[in-house]
């Protein structure tokens, strides 16, 4: 069996970013998925006990291959969600959870398989070539039309990143954003809350990609971007210099966005994920995982 803890010995964000092998961005979304018939099983509303078995649980559920747990997520693999491209390594903070999970499954590391799944097809409809992926999916009711959700394993927010002599740092509202121009990757939930929460004057441009939108902010075309803010923590540490965050807000309507392990819809290996995530949450494993590879992005202010 796996040491839980063995998976996570590498070195911390910091020296992550310092690194700088890997170019950070978030996953292109396309449009939401149409609306099955059946919504019946959407998994944002469970509530898993940490008194189940996970290993009990995921025994006679159907496998992709027997036997194996195999993991889908995309390529490349970002930081610091996974490291150097590699999310067999356990290192990045994606990665060691997936381990720590396939754990409580009773799935050593080498009956872990990884399966590499393009980001804007992991929720649409249909058969699954993994059992669960992970990839930064955020929980939205439209794509649990599709495809099944584990309960959230990451409460995500929106920041927003500007160069450090722009006027908008130091603001301390989202509303103060609103006089600004802002930009995007196209399909988002970033998108999204410029557009529903910050709601701009002017139309914020949208990009095929992270990297044309930090290429736009460099050069002055954009007064702000908008990303998730792990990934907008490595935006600011490593990618462009004299950048800065300048806060951190919940997207959308201001609930809570959450991202989720993704399954084909009517999974029952999705209820032995939530068993395995609440024992994970209970014994104080999932926030030692967080506090490893995401602690330096929680003192970004959040803007009112």
């Amino acid at each position: 069996m796996r040491s839980r803890r063995a998976a996570l010995a590498a070195p911390v964000l910091l020296t992550a970013f310092a690194t700088g092998l890997v170019s950070a961005c978030a996953p292109v979304e396309d449009d939401e998925p149409d609306a099955a018939s059946d919504s019946s099983s959407a998994s944002a509303d469970t509530s898993a006990s940490a008194d189940a078995d996970p290993a009990a649980c995921v025994e006679g559920a159907p496998l992709v291959e027997d036997g194996r747990l195999t993991i889908g997520t995309d390529s490349p693999a970002y930081e610091p969600w996974f490291v150097d491209d590699d999310p067999t390594n356990g290192e990045g903070f994606e990665s060691a959870v997936a381990y720590a999970v396939a754990e409580e499954l009773g799935f050593s590391e080498d009956e872990v398989s990884w399966v590499t799944v393009p980001f804007n097809s992991s929720y649409a409809p249909g058969k699954k070539t993994f059992d669960l992926d992970i990839n930064q999916v955020s929980i939205t009711p439209q794509r649990a039309e599709v495809v099944d959700f584990s309960e959230g394993y990451y409460q995500a927010a929106q920041a927003v990143i500007t160069l450090e002599d722009s006027p908008l740092a130091g603001l301390e509202s989202v509303e103060e954003l609103a006089d600004h121009k802002l930009g995007a990757q196209t399909g988002t939930t970033s998108l999204t809350a410029i557009r529903d929460v910050i709601q701009p004057a002017s139309d914020p441009l949208v990009f095929e990609d992270t990297n044309a939108a930090k290429q736009a902010l460099k050069n002055g075309q954009v007064e702000a971007i908008l990303a998730d803010l792990p990934t907008a923590f490595y935006i600011s540490a490593v990618e462009i210099e004299g950048s800065t965050i300048v806060g951190q807000f919940q997207p959308e309507t201001g609930e809570q966005e959450e991202f989720g392990m993704l399954f084909e819809k009517g999974n029952p290996l999705r209820d032995c994920v939530d068993a395995a995530l609440a024992s994970l949450r209970e014994d104080g494993t999932l926030a030692e995982i967080e506090q490893e590879w995401l602690s330096d992005v929680v003192s970004v202010p959040t803007l009112d």
